[in-house]
């Protein structure tokens, strides 16, 4: 029997001001135990103000430097890749040897539009990053054999599909992973998931550069749940607890005000019993992250949750703000 062909691929690597990072990423990648004239990497430099494009310009890669945000850049590399395959690699993720020989094989079904890898922590010498990484391990681990959706952390998709869904929502400057997900799979196609092959991501080290992350995901988050809304129910991923986080905070802080009005001040008593609910849920699954990963620093989680959904809920109020000014239609 002869052997199956050997997919060819383009990885691409959207960066911008990831100069710690990206070097170590784009050798991860020139590592992998696969033909070297099987693939090829592009760098799409959004315009970086540090040494970003400079060191990718010192390996034998394509590098290109224009100003798009990160859906934009894959419509445009897109273009000038040369392989049916499209690999997805963040600038501050790197992956294991063997991550493109364990991922291949699962392109050869039709109906497999593309498959991710799992993730674990590249910065583990930090626990904030650390605790950001059993949480975001924990969510992965949820899902089985074939999903929806997935980011582009580490992802092989094939061109065809992503053009028969229409391309990268460029509107969306995150979120746009999920976005696309859903929308492959209304065409009937499915993402596999293969945990053996692993890719370490450079997890936010302090809360305010986790904050800052978050708060992009919040702005966004309500722009992609109102392009599809069944999205909003949630999934293995990011589950409904996490959807409801920033409407319970609004019922919190609406209720509070109402309850200045005398009439009204039994809704301080309602906003009370749902803060309290939002802290029980918190401790718990912060305890159980802890426990299921053998690390009690993994506590921290209760103060990340918070972080999370403040940020989320800042992220809502903007751009329901720039939406009601006109600016966001």
């Amino acid at each position: 029997m002869a052997e199956p062909a050997i997919p060819q691929v383009s990885i691409i690597v959207a960066a911008y001001n990831s100069q710690d990072t990206v070097e170590e990423c784009l050798n991860s990648i020139l590592a992998q135990n696969y033909p070297s004239d099987f693939f090829e990497v592009i760098v799409m430099d959004g315009g970086s103000k540090d040494a970003t494009a400079k060191k990718a310009q010192q390996l034998p890669i394509k590098v290109v430097s224009i100003k798009l945000n990160a859906p934009a850049a894959y419509n445009y590399a897109m273009k000038i890749a040369s392989y049916p395959i499209l690999g997805f690699i963040d600038a501050d993720a790197k992956v294991e040897p063997d991550w493109l020989k364990k991922l291949v094989p699962h392109l050869s079904d039709p109906k497999v539009a593309g498959v991710s890898g799992s993730i674990e922590t590249w910065n583990r010498e930090y626990p904030w990053a650390r605790s950001i990484g059993y949480e975001l391990k924990n969510r992965y681990q949820r899902i089985g054999k074939y999903t929806r959706r997935v980011a582009t952390m580490n992802l092989l998709l094939k061109k065809a599909v992503i053009e028969e869904a229409g391309g990268w929502d460029e509107k969306l400057p995150s979120q746009y992973d999920t976005d696309l997900g859903f929308r492959i799979s209304e065409k009937g196609y499915k993402i596999a998931y293969e945990p053996s092959a692993v890719c370490y991501h450079f997890n936010r080290p302090t809360l305010k550069a986790y904050y800052r992350q978050q708060l992009q995901y919040g702005k966004n988050t309500l722009k992609l749940y109102f392009k599809h809304g069944s999205l909003a129910r949630g999934d293995e991923i990011t589950d409904v607890g996490m959807n409801i986080q920033p409407a319970l905070l609004l019922a919190v802080l609406a209720f509070l005000l109402l309850g200045i009005v005398p009439v009204l001040r039994l809704l301080w008593v309602v906003s009370g019993l749902i803060l309290l609910a939002i802290i029980v849920y918190f401790v718990y699954s912060a305890v159980k992250i802890a426990v299921k990963f053998h690390d009690w620093s993994a506590l921290r989680l209760f103060v990340l949750y918070w972080v999370r959904a403040a940020a989320w809920f800042e992220g809502a109020v903007i751009t329901t703000a720039r939406y009601l000014a006109g600016k966001d239609k």
